[in-house]
């Protein structure tokens, strides 16, 4: 599984590219975010609510398609997708 980190998360993980393997025989986004913070724990606190669900301000992408709009956490994902991971972007 490959994600693509941007802004303040790739500092903060030193990264902005990151391969993590899946062990779940159907894996879903939140095994995926399992992986990518086994690797790179300091995002944890960055990633996830106290209720355990995804920051509201962060976009998480599935193939370029917020996993908002499909099913969260329980958005399954393959091998080969590609995850990206970002906080909102404002400038001009």
């Amino acid at each position: 599984m490959h994600w693509k980190l941007f802004a303040d998360l790739a500092e903060v993980a030193s990264d902005d590219e990151v391969t993590v393997d899946l062990a779940a025989d159907e894996p879903t986004v939140a095994d995926a975010l399992d992986g990518l913070i086994e690797v790179h724990p300091v995002l944890e606190p960055r990633i996830y609510t106290d209720d355990g669900e995804i920051e509201p301000h962060l976009n998480l992408l599935r193939n370029g398609v917020n996993v908002r709009e499909s099913e969260g956490l329980s958005t399954p994902v393959e091998e080969d997708d590609e995850l990206a991971l970002f906080p909102p972007v404002s400038g001009g």
